[in-house]
């Protein structure tokens, strides 16, 4: 077994709590400023992502410049390009034409940078944060007992699966889509499948499964409250949107109007590739060829209960526009039901330092800070109701990494860029 290293009992500078892309990127970012000293501390033991959506084919939604550091940094080691030359892949991703990586291939990458990472510490649970009022520190312990004492906090922690009310503490082996790679074999082999959900993640589902019902003989459901089946909106002037400009505009905004915005762009990040959508398409007009295919898509119906009896779930909807209630009964239930950002239970003792806004949410300053003294406690992601669809963008990632740094440091290490979109946001 390897030994753990030794924790100085010098403090860091600060200590990252989470290792998904977002704090990943910040160790790259970090690991070549010698006047910068942190650790990056995660539970699980090697880094992962998205492992239970690697469908064949399935790629980002952004092109690879979106990766760790290019957009803060293009001449790092740690990008996307140094590792398919590294790999060996670089002419062929050059021939393939397409900007698009793979899921699999970006979580290789990650896993390929995390492995360079002096910073990195897997298989490390924290499970309480409290300030040290003497020392100015914040004070990190984890489940092995070890201590680290920082200047600064960088919350990486992510956004855990979401299942809805309706199905908390219903039985049976229902799935959520971020484990449907894991139990697709056991899926399969049901008479019938239902799908609640319509992002990208549950398009992509039900492309896989619509493909091979005929195989495997079982009816399949897609059902979604929203009105319809949204595509990605992927025009250039609106991915201006993701600029300092808009995050200036956004945060500026009164908060509920933020809170407007927040619901009415989800489209914007929540919708499916339309490619996808058309792919969808001619796949059931295929099928349909030689007779009626045993599926259902319905929008507009919102999940209102659920029970599991005897190997099948009971699923009570609502039709909202209808205003009608029906039922649903299926032996397979997938949950595309996204991703809600929860307060990690080891921040109780420091409460008190941080801010939070009228919905009870982190308060994100501009700078992406969360405490009280705006510049002690950084949080990577959910923080759309402040910073609009930059907060999950990946391509944002290498933006807010360079706006922590430059608060770390006291200087601007990697250039910010302060404006970079043609169109105006204020009056």
């Amino acid at each position: 077994m390897t030994a753990r290293p030794e924790v100085p009992t010098a403090p860091y500078d600060f200590v990252g709590i989470g290792l998904g892309p977002f704090n990943l990127g910040l160790a790259c970012l970090t690991e070549p400023i010698g006047e910068l000293s942190g650790v990056f501390l995660e539970s699980k033991p090697d880094f992962e992502w998205h492992a239970g959506m690697f469908l064949d084919g399935a790629h980002l939604q952004t092109p690879f410049m979106s990766d760790l550091v290019t957009l803060a940094d293009p001449t790092s080691p740690y990008s996307f390009l140094n590792y398919l030359k590294e790999k060996g892949r670089l002419y062929s991703f050059y021939i393939r034409e397409n900007f698009y990586p793979l899921r699999v291939e970006y979580d290789d990458y990650c896993r390929w940078a995390a492995g360079r990472l002096s910073s990195v510490r897997f298989g490390t649970t924290v499970t309480e944060v409290r300030y040290d009022e003497t020392a100015e520190l914040y004070v990190v312990r984890t489940e092995a007992g070890e201590v680290y004492r920082a200047r600064h906090l960088v919350l990486g922690t992510g956004t855990p699966p979401y299942v809805p009310e309706a199905c908390r503490g219903l039985g049976g082996d229902f799935v959520h889509n971020s484990q449907y790679m894991r139990h697709r074999a056991e899926l399969v082999k049901k008479d019938s499948i239902t799908l609640v959900g319509s992002g990208q993640s549950a398009a992509e589902i039900y492309h896989d499964l619509l493909g091979e019902i005929d195989v495997h003989g079982y009816r399949l459901n897609w059902i979604t409250r929203s009105p319809r089946f949204f595509p990605l909106e992927y025009t250039k002037l609106t991915l201006e949107m993701t600029s300092p400009e808009y995050i200036d505009y956004y945060r500026d905004l009164p908060e509920a109007t933020r809170y407007r915005l927040t619901a009415e762009q989800k489209g914007l990040f929540k919708g499916i590739d339309g490619d996808l959508i058309n792919e969808i398409f001619d796949l059931l007009y295929q099928k349909n060829l030689g007779g009626p295919v045993p599926t259902r898509l319905l929008t507009n119906s919102s999940l209102r209960g659920a029970t599991y009896e005897n190997g099948t779930y009971s699923l009570s909807f609502r039709q909202e526009e209808q205003e009608k209630d029906f039922e649903i009964e299926s032996q397979g239930l997938i949950l595309a039901t996204g991703y809600r950002y929860t307060e990690p239970e080891f921040l109780g003792p420091v409460k008190d330092r941080l801010v939070y806004d009228s919905h009870g949410n982190f308060d994100v300053a501009r700078n992406y800070a969360i405490d009280v003294t705006g510049k002690g406690v950084f949080l990577q992601n959910a923080g759309v109701h402040t910073h609009s669809i930059t907060s999950p963008d990946l391509g944002m990632g290498a933006y807010r990494n360079s706006c922590i740094i430059r608060e770390l440091l006291g200087t601007e290490y990697y250039p910010v860029e302060k404006t970079i979109a043609f169109q105006e946001f204020t009056a």
